[in-house]
């Protein structure tokens, strides 16, 4: 397979050429994990390192994928990825969430020693040596203490970390350890077509229906939010955004409603998941995370059933649209730009297990000082984005606390892209990637995940 073409600076960043000499001598097994909620992009970033890991034979054997993340790991259900043809690993680039592969919400954590011990024994099993775990926050944790835990147990272990997160908050406060992660372009990009789409439906039926409320995705960072504001850079828009961070009450949202109302006769709400509207009944996942799709009421159905108990100065109601999971999947908003990074780091994530061995995540920082965007892959510490989280900054909230500031504009606009992604087809319908269901042979016993057993 021909490697990547130089003249994308950005695809060409980790080193693709095939002549050079491997890190290590004889070949080792690889498996390679996912974790957290899916994204439009991920599986490219699978697709980059599967396709990265075959181009060196010397280093890196059979490449398994853990079923369902560490949970196929603890449960010894590896995929056998080298058993899905190159045709299928490139249609990887459009395929989705994470269909190829699964993905899971399962932690490891302080005190699960059996899990661990599990982990390793599995590990030693299969001889892997390359481990490549894609996800965010608390998924750099478990890519961590995997890094640790081998060093530990004296096994001959490379993990390595990618990034991804629809949310942007994996990294620093001051965006030097990743600048973006994979993922949240492309969330970006359907934010900013889907408020444009709302604004038309909005302004055409704003006799009856003058307010509109959209729920965003994002616990309690506002990227995801901030990010309808690309949709009307200009701010020509009645739009209104609340983010958690931006420390408003419900009854301060019913009077900026009421004076947009006054003004313009209609007005476009997109608030939060983590907007504090008091009591949702919510649950959590079990990375201890606030799961607001799976709550009682949902924020926006509150905002909305507040506002109508308010008088409105025009006619109509207001009524509220919550966007699902098609906000992190909907392959047709993926952003291109997105798309080429999320390869570029998974495929500069093997030349970093290659290179420079255990304990890294492969890293997006931008190119400060040129005219235009530009990036390039580099590598961080893993301890040092191990369960980080990076608020969306204060200086980025306007004085309004209901919108955003250009600078934000300046950020994020880069990373929708410009073009429409090209998703293959049969029958109008898109042909994804479709990975061989071939696991490799058990040569453990049974194994139940401790948070699953029974007490």
């Amino acid at each position: 397979m021909a490697p990547p073409n130089k003249a994308d600076p950005f695809l060409y960043t980790a080193d693709f050429d095939l002549e050079r000499i491997d890190r290590t001598m004889s070949a080792r097994n690889v498996v390679v994990a996912q974790s957290g909620g899916p994204t439009c992009v991920i599986n490219n970033s699978l697709r980059g390192i599967v396709e990265t890991c075959r181009r060196h034979p010397g280093t890196f054997r059979t490449i398994y994928a853990g079923h369902f993340g560490i949970e196929g790991v603890l449960k010894e259900e590896l995929l056998d990825l080298s058993a899905t043809p190159e045709e299928e690993v490139a249609l990887l680039r459009t395929s989705p969430a994470a269909g190829g592969i699964g993905t899971c919400r399962y932690k490891l954590k302080k005190g699960q020693e059996l899990d661990f011990e599990r982990v390793v024994e599995v590990l030693r099993a299969h001889d892997i040596g390359y481990f490549f775990y894609i996800g965010g926050n608390d998924s750099q944790d478990t890519a961590h203490k995997l890094s640790k835990l081998a060093h530990e147990r004296g096994l001959d272990l490379v993990a390595t970390g990618v990034p991804k997160t629809i949310d942007n908050d994996l990294g620093d406060p001051e965006f030097r350890l990743l600048d973006h992660s994979p993922g949240y372009g492309s969330v970006a990009r359907y934010y900013a077509h889907y408020i444009r789409q709302a604004n038309e439906e909005n302004s055409g039926s704003a006799p009856a229906d003058p307010v509109l409320v959209i729920q965003a995705m994002g616990r309690k960072i506002g990227f995801i939010p901030a990010a309808a504001r690309l949709a009307d850079p200009d701010r020509g828009m009645p739009l209104q955004i609340y983010l958690t961070e931006s420390k408003l009450t419900l009854a301060q949202l019913g009077e900026n409603v009421l004076r947009q109302l006054e003004t313009d006769g209609r007005c476009i709400v997109v608030v939060s998941e983590g907007f504090d509207v008091g009591d949702l009944g919510t649950t959590r996942d079990n990375f201890g995370h606030v799961q607001f799709s799976s709550s009682q009421q949902t924020v926006a159905q509150m905002v909305v059933n507040y506002l109508n108990a308010l008088e409105f100065p025009v006619p109509g109601k207001a009524r509220g649209q919550v966007p699902g999971t098609d906000q992190r999947n909907a392959i047709a908003y993926a952003s291109v730009v997105d798309l080429d990074e999320a390869y570029g780091v998974g495929c500069h994530a093997v030349d970093i297990a290659r290179q420079d061995g255990n304990g890294w995540m492969a890293t997006i920082l931008r190119d400060h000082g040129r005219s235009g965007y530009s990036a390039h892959c580099d590598k961080v510490p893993l301890e040092q984005v191990a369960n980080s989280e990076r608020l969306f900054p204060e200086r980025w909230i306007c004085s309004s606390r209901i919108d955003v500031t250009d600078e934000f504009l300046d950020y994020a606009q880069p990373l929708i892209g410009a073009d429409w992604v090209s998703v293959p087809t049969v029958k109008g319908l898109p042909r994804f990637a479709r990975i061989t269901r071939k696991f490799a042979p058990r040569k453990l016993p049974e194994y139940v995940p401790q948070t699953y057993r029974k007490t």
